[in-house]
């Protein structure tokens, strides 16, 4: 895997076209917008998502979806979760038979709640499919900083393909045979950060972010159980990883907008000028998946219930705390 397409022209697909650089690929990144197409072309940035960064002169982006997977060898679909069928569709019709495909959204969709590799084998079946997840701020990746994530996929040699062609010194890849497991954890993860900074935006402590990352990983195995995931992988990378990571980082824009809730900023206010924050619409997906997979996600049904239902945050914090005594 040399010659690789990234679809995404955000922070994170930028990222990972920079450490497909860096590990010896050669990375053509698409873009929907063409100014995002021109800046990394021109200038070699892309200002829009991560103000700064200088790219690889050698990184090329295009608009066009036949171009970027010209010669490909692999793709990697870092478009936002709710978007991903569109876009999956749009390439398939491009797509060479069996070209591999690495999946780097972190959500459940809507409507369907399948996770992306189920919206994957739906619309795209031919494809064989690895999903990445991990603590991975996009922009400590593009610049270089240390970090660690999980490949998974139930092909385990497919695994190994994407760890090769991403691996870096500084970016290190581990594999797995669960992608289940490692995307419920990756979804999951973007509500629980939400609650968290609704937490630190009302000054509850650190107390009170502590138990809502052990409770809230609790749910996060539940669910992860009922849908076929494993429970080793909850205590690794994609599981309680990017769960701390997210709950606590400033940088994390799911725990962001949930400190803006928690002073007091209405939703729409609060999410104006943001990049994509995929736990808002994940939250929905989750609480609605939960109630059909008869799971207990309380934390994750009182966010949903505070961003789409019109739930008070002092009435669902009251409600949280107001629960029945039980065992741990």
């Amino acid at each position: 895997m040399k010659r690789l397409a990234v679809f995404g022209g955000g922070a994170w697909g930028t990222a990972l076209t920079m450490v497909a650089a860096r590990a010896g690929a050669k990375p053509v990144l698409w873009a929907r917008d063409p100014a995002i197409v021109a800046a990394i072309n021109a200038r070699h940035e892309n200002p829009a998502f991560l103000p700064g960064v200088a790219l690889d002169p050698a990184i090329a982006a295009t608009g066009d979806l036949a171009a970027a997977l010209d010669r490909a060898e692999a793709a990697l679909l870092v478009v936002p979760a709710q978007f991903l069928r569109g876009v999956l569709a749009g390439l398939a019709v491009h797509l060479a038979p069996g070209l591999p495909l690495l999946l780097c959204a972190k959500g459940i969709e809507v409507g369907s709640l399948k996770t992306m590799s189920e919206v994957a084998a739906e619309v795209a079946p031919a494809a064989p499919v690895a999903v990445l997840s991990g603590p991975s701020l996009a922009a400590e990746v593009a610049r270089d900083q240390p970090t660690a994530v999980t490949i998974a996929s139930r092909d385990p040699d497919l695994a190994g393909a994407f760890v090769a062609a991403l691996g870096t010194p500084r970016f290190r890849p581990y594999s797995s045979t669960d992608p289940i497991g490692a995307e419920i954890g990756g979804a999951a993860k973007n509500v629980l950060a939400i609650a968290c900074g609704i937490t630190d935006g009302r000054g509850l402590g650190d107390n009170a972010r502590a138990a809502l990352i052990t409770r809230g990983l609790a749910e996060i195995v539940r669910l992860g159980l009922a849908k076929g995931g494993r429970a080793d992988t909850f205590r690794g990378l994609s599981g309680l990883g990017d769960l701390v990571l997210t709950c606590a980082a400033a940088q994390s824009r799911n725990h962001a907008l949930g400190v803006a809730l928690g002073h007091g900023r209405p939703l729409a206010e609060a999410l104006s000028g943001r990049s994509v924050v995929e736990g808002v619409a994940t939250a929905a997906a989750i609480a609605a998946l939960a109630a059909r997979l008869r799971i207990e996600m309380p934390i994750t049904e009182a966010i949903d219930a505070v961003l789409h239902r019109g739930m008070a945050i002092d009435a669902m914090i009251e409600r949280l705390l107001a629960r029945a005594y039980r065992s741990e």
